[in-house]
């Protein structure tokens, strides 16, 4: 099992824009970033996963922004948010709760032990600096045998995307991820889901290709 450091390389956590995350993402930016069909993709994903949790299971959408791609007919808990930017997650219309952090900064996750059903990351895994530390508060906030669901596609800010991430394919960012999961410890193997998209037109009708890394807090050593 690699560490972190062994993960990224001397000069992974490098971005092209050194400057605050916070000055960035001051801007709202009250768009989707992934396009519609990814998006279905990616709703029916998370129905898969949130449907047999009990109905009072609470979610967490960490670095959450102007959409969810949580299925609104799946009876949840509390759906907090946890993102950079207050104007796009007030406009979110699927969060209950909304904190602003810079996780990037502070790694430390606001909530209690044990307190999600599930926890889902949409389209930012790549600008974590501190990611095995983020997997590891998930690891703990996470109620036993819940799911941490990391999806992504082929776009990104790149001047904000880490070096590692942005000098590998989809597959090198899958492994990344699968790496990210293992050096925190607590979750249970990895399972991929691949979409590789379908090119388009110059008149459009392509989709983006989805990677989906989900992996489940690890159960509780049964006591005789």
């Amino acid at each position: 099992m690699l560490s972190e450091n062994e993960l990224l390389g001397p000069e992974g956590r490098d971005k092209d824009d050194a400057s605050p995350d916070g000055e960035f993402y001051r801007q709202a930016r009250m768009v989707a970033h992934i396009d519609d069909g990814a998006i279905a993709i990616l709703t029916g994903i998370y129905r898969d996963l949130l449907a047999p949790l009990s109905p009072d299971a609470h979610v967490l959408d960490l670095m959450s922004s102007r959409h969810s791609h949580i299925p609104m007919d799946v009876e949840l808990g509390e759906i907090a948010g946890l993102g950079m930017n207050a104007a796009e997650m007030r406009a979110n219309p699927q969060l209950d709760a909304a904190v602003v952090q810079d996780i990037n900064v502070n790694a430390r996750l606001p909530f209690p032990k044990d307190y999600f059903g599930a926890v889902v990351c949409a389209v930012s895994v790549q600008y974590l600096t501190k990611p095995v530390a983020i997997f590891r508060e998930v690891a703990r906030i996470l109620r036993p045998t819940g799911p941490f669901c990391v999806a992504f596609s082929n776009r990104m800010f790149p001047t904000k995307a880490i070096r590692a991430w942005r000098e590998r394919d989809d597959e090198g960012h899958i492994a990344l991820v699968q790496g990210y999961f293992a050096a925190a410890g607590g979750f249970d193997t990895p399972e991929v889901i691949r979409h590789a998209g379908v090119a388009g037109h110059w008149w459009g009708g392509g989709n983006d290709p989805l990677y989906v890394v989900t992996a489940h807090k690890s159960a509780p050593n049964m006591v005789e």
